[in-house]
């Protein structure tokens, strides 16, 4: 059997791309090596948002376009992208105020169908977001939305299986060749796959897969590291900070489950897999906070932490945080069809999969007219989170309430899907350490593609973030148990 299309990559960019192909008919098969959104795409700062700085890169059309689906995402995916208010001390001795007034007028501008709050001044009534701060600022407040990364990018990979794709996770891609007017490619279980056409959404290991495959990029990767720590609660309240650096990087401080997410970093790498960060980055964010908060954190207050790598298209520029984060689609069709794909970022991964999508419809033939602009992801079939929560309480009283609260919020309307048949505590199973129950880890087994406790612990839920090594270690006992073959 000759599919259509054979994605590699299992990120944000292959299942977007695997989603919208799927959703036009297409047969799609989608490789990834590890679990889905095992790397960049599950290390992100888990925002949906247009790129404020972007704009001191003259990146308008890159805003414009990310503003725009940050606008679709919170109607496609109310269950996982939420409205969140960024409070922006100003720091006069970076960046006059002028500025930064005109550069979130732009903002506001480029965003100008937006359903969320303009920006504005601070206000003396805004004595909340001043009271963590060292001192009294001038300053803006704006808005962006947040996500749950890893399970937008899971979600995308179950809406394209529900459309016909196949997903293959632990299956890593090893070579492929030309065979008349389509692909042959060998995976790492020894299965061979014939496709139309190739797409390379593999981030990092992007040019290599491409020189497998005997189709070296025209284009070049820059690997920037961005890395991210989690202190104790800096502050309270649901709103988020933005704080500017003496270096002209901005850095955000944004509530977490279990404190304050501190990111980003930008340093150049020459390893995809050097994803570790290092003990400068950690000194960078603690101080980088420690400048305008007044309560202080060192390393040693640091109770986790993650890094990624992202594969940017090397737009010559000097610095590691000056690249574009712009996408870059290469097409080589003198032939069966590859397309490599560089850079990208999560908010703007579905217009980047209906390009590609485009750009690969006049070599193999088919219609490529939008099909996602306004389709809801999986479990976006709400009205808003909290309603849906008071139904399923109702519905199901023995449910514990914080229980009902995640679950509403990871799954949305799936949610009434995975409950049924419930009648009692006693359909739900036992308990498992970190308080999920065995019905919601089958359910992600059954329906998500998990395949190890980390894909449940660390990407479809965050649930491993306040486990003990002990609970996680129980937890993994459990799963080897229920799933011996896994």
């Amino acid at each position: 059997m000759t599919h259509d299309l054979l994605v590699i990559g299992g990120g944000i960019n292959g299942c977007a791309i695997a989603r919208e192909a799927a959703l036009l008919g297409l047969g799609v098969v989608l490789v990834e090596r590890d679990d889905l959104a095992s790397h960049t795409s599950s290390a992100s700062t888990k925002l949906i948002h247009g790129g404020l700085r972007y704009l001191e890169q003259y990146e308008f059309r890159l805003v414009r376009e990310a503003l725009g689906e940050r606008e679709r995402m919170l109607a496609i995916a109310p269950h996982l992208v939420h409205p969140l208010t960024f409070v922006l001390p100003h720091d006069h001795a970076v960046r006059p105020w002028w500025m930064v007034r005109a550069g979130l007028w732009l903002y506001d501008a480029l965003g100008f169908d937006s359903s969320l709050p303009r920006s504005r001044s601070l206000k003396k009534a805004d004595a909340g977001y001043q009271a963590p701060l060292k001192q009294t600022y001038r300053g803006f407040v704006y808005s962006d939305a947040r996500v749950d990364d890893s399970r937008l990018t899971v979600l995308n990979a179950v809406d394209a299986a529900a459309n016909g794709a196949e997903i293959l996770t632990r299956t890593g891609f090893e070579r492929a060749e030309r065979s008349g007017d389509h692909w042959r490619a060998t995976l790492s279980d020894g299965r061979t796959v014939e496709a139309r056409a190739i797409v390379v959404a593999a981030g990092g290991w992007t040019t290599e897969a491409m020189t497998a495959m005997g189709m070296p990029p025209r284009g070049h990767l820059r690997l920037v590291r961005g890395s991210h720590i989690v202190v104790p609660e800096l502050f309270e309240g649901d709103h988020a900070y933005i704080v500017q650096q003496p270096d002209r990087r901005i850095v955000f401080a944004i509530p977490y489950p279990g404190g304050t997410m501190i990111g980003t970093t930008d340093v150049a790498v020459d390893n995809p897999a050097d994803a570790v960060i290092s003990r400068e980055e950690t000194a960078y964010l603690c101080e980088a906070v420690n400048r305008y908060f007044r309560r202080q954190v060192t390393p040693a207050d640091v109770v986790s932490d993650w890094s990624g790598i992202r594969a940017l298209y090397d737009d010559g520029a000097g610095a590691a945080a000056e690249v574009t984060r712009d996408y870059v689609l290469e097409l080589h069709d003198d032939g069966a069809p590859v397309l490599g794909v560089f850079g990208g970022k999560i908010t703007t991964a579905r217009a980047l999969a209906e390009d590609a999508l485009t750009r690969l419809a006049p070599a193999l033939g088919f219609d490529a007219h939008p099909v996602s602009r306004a389709r809801v992801l999986p479990g976006g079939m709400i009205a808003e989170v909290e309603t849906l929560a008071r139904q399923v309480a109702e519905r199901w009283p023995f449910l514990d309430a914080h229980a009902v609260d995640r679950m509403a919020r990871a799954y949305g309307s799936r949610l009434v899907e995975m409950l049924e048949g419930v009648e009692s505590d006693d359909d739900m199973g036992k308990t498992l350490p970190g308080g999920m129950s065995e019905r919601e880890a089958r359910f992600l087994h059954d329906t998500e593609f998990a395949r190890t406790p980390d894909d449940v612990l660390d990407r479809r839920t965050k649930l491993g973030l306040r486990m003990s090594e002990d609970e996680r270690q129980a937890f993994g006992d459990w799963w080897a148990t229920a799933y011996p073959a896994d």
